[in-house]
């Protein structure tokens, strides 16, 4: 049968409009799942990128205030950024996030230096360079300057950042900085992808900022100095990039030197800190008494070590010099024929204290007097240090505008049993560690870039003989006027001593200054 033409139009046109009444009823529909499905891919962007989900939402966005730093030669205006720099793995997703905070000058003049600063352990965050030396900000400690439970904050006349910008950076695992998984962590946490990551994170805020232009210095404390050579390495090999110079505050140059009790040089260059340790604890301290002590360490001690075990006068004359310079009873240092660097700790205090490694001058009740062997925490990286971390949580809350939902973790012992040295985990892999050939290589590749290290003369830990012992076995073709070793009053973090922190200031300004001059 076949439709007239009349039939077939009337027909098209009634089925027309009701396609068209279905579409129009369906439309809000299909709105609606379009929305849905671009609301849920943004939510999965946003999840990916730390903004929708995971530990990355826990940290919030980049947070930039004006501030003024009252300098002795006046007001200088800044800006301080707290925020973070994405890393990412080679399949495109984030791996990373690094928390950093940079102070930079407003109206700064051309070659202005940037530098850019961490701490060590491994596993331990910027805070204590930030608010123990660098930053605007200075934490103090009470009169006695150890009292950690009401540590007050107030300005830092002799903050660098009178003669730098600065950059502070939290390595991952430490501070705010994380890693999107616990598997991820784990592939920073050594000493080559340390470096890497931190070289990395450098490069961006450079680019991102715009000072390709200016000295790139690195500061590093203990394992930080350690990390700051290999950082400069991995800058120039990787991101190419060079720094200008490398400040090391009691540095781990040479791990073999560290804490390496039965080997007679590590106790020769060890001993001059216990004793001067021990003339701060007479009120004797001058530093022509201390060269008489160095002197002697490297002369009869280190050969009496070395060689046969001395009798007779030559033993009593030897172990009798050891007990008069660190105050270690005699018949102690005969027992253990002179090597005292597992001793001291529980001896050198007097009866009933315990001195700590970081500043072996320092000494508290023993917690444990009836042990041999040393049982404490320590009264100074555990004690009133651990004050940096909560301080700088509330100051990075009340006057940077960050604040985040996860606690600051200023010290993070995980990371330290993590880590990876030269192709192994654990502490005792650390012996094998070594800078000084990327100092080497760094001054030789480098004509204008230039070194200091700076210690406080009772460090047991990182004792200042032994970076001594580094520079004056450099090339003197490469050390002559790049190389410098300072040492001042106090351990190893000597800074939270205002006279100690002051001259500090003022020779690494002038080390910076020189260096612009050349």
């Amino acid at each position: 049968m076949r439709l007239a033409k009349e039939d077939f139009s009337l027909t098209f046109h009634r089925m027309i409009a009701s396609l068209a009444v279905v579409l129009a009823l369906s439309a809000p529909v299909l709105a609606q799942q379009q929305r849905g499905g671009d609301e849920n891919r943004e939510r999965g962007r946003q999840t990916e990128q730390g903004g929708g989900g995971g530990i990355f939402s826990l940290i919030p966005a980049d947070s930039t205030t004006e501030h003024v730093f009252k300098a002795p030669s006046g007001d200088l205006p800044y800006t301080a950024t707290a925020g973070t720099l994405d890393l990412f793995g080679q399949d495109g997703n984030r791996s990373a996030k690094i928390f950093y905070t940079a102070y930079i000058a407003k109206n700064r003049t051309s070659g202005r230096p940037l530098t850019f600063a961490f701490n060590g352990g491994p596993g331990a965050a910027s805070a204590y360079l930030h608010l123990g030396l660098v930053g605007p900000k200075i934490l103090e400690f009470g009169a006695t300057g150890d009292n950690g439970t009401t540590p007050r904050l107030k300005d830092n006349p002799e903050s660098w950042l009178a003669f730098t910008d600065l950059v502070l950076i939290d390595p991952v695992g430490t501070g705010w900085s994380r890693a999107a998984s616990n598997d991820a962590a784990g592939g920073y946490y050594g000493v080559r992808q340390d470096a890497d990551s931190l070289s990395k994170a450098i490069a961006l805020y450079v680019q991102k900022n715009n000072r390709l232009d200016a000295p790139k210095y690195l500061l590093g404390e203990s394992y930080g100095g350690f990390r700051a050579a290999k950082v400069a390495v991995s800058l120039k090999n990787s991101q190419g990039m060079l720094a200008s110079g490398i400040i090391m505050l009691s540095p781990l140059v040479e791990g073999r030197f560290l804490a390496n009790s039965d080997d007679p040089l590590s106790a020769a260059l060890q001993l001059p800190s216990l004793a001067a340790a021990e003339l701060e604890r007479r009120n004797q301290f001058t530093p022509e008494k201390l060269a008489d002590a160095e002197r002697f360490a490297i002369g009869d001690y280190l050969v009496g070590l070395a060689g046969p075990s001395p009798t007779g006068q030559a033993a009593d004359t030897l172990y009798g010099r050891v007990s008069e310079l660190t105050g270690i009873p005699k018949d102690i240092v005969v027992r253990t024929r002179g090597f005292v660097g597992d001793v001291y700790a529980k001896q050198m205090g007097g009866p009933g204290k315990i001195v700590s490694p970081y500043d072996a001058a320092y000494a508290v009740p023993d917690a444990y007097p009836e042990d041999a062997v040393t049982r404490n925490d320590d009264p100074i990286l555990e004690g009133y240090t651990r004050a940096y971390g909560a301080a700088f949580a509330a100051y990075a809350r009340n006057e940077l505008g960050f604040a985040s939902e996860m606690t600051y973790s200023l010290l993070n012992e995980e990371v330290n049993r993590r880590w990876e040295w030269n192709g192994s985990r654990g502490g005792d892999s650390r012996s094998l560690a070594s800078a000084s050939t990327d100092i080497r290589d760094l001054l030789s590749v480098i004509p204008s870039f230039k070194l200091m290290i700076a210690h406080g003369y009772s460090d047991a830990l990182t004792p200042y003989g032994a970076s001594r012992y580094v520079i004056d076995h450099l090339p003197p073709e490469l050390a002559a006027g790049r190389a410098e070793l300072k040492v001042y009053r106090g351990g190893h973090m000597f800074y939270t001593r205002p006279d100690s922190r002051r001259s500090f200031a003022g020779d690494v300004r002038a080390f910076y200054e020189a260096k612009a001059t050349d």
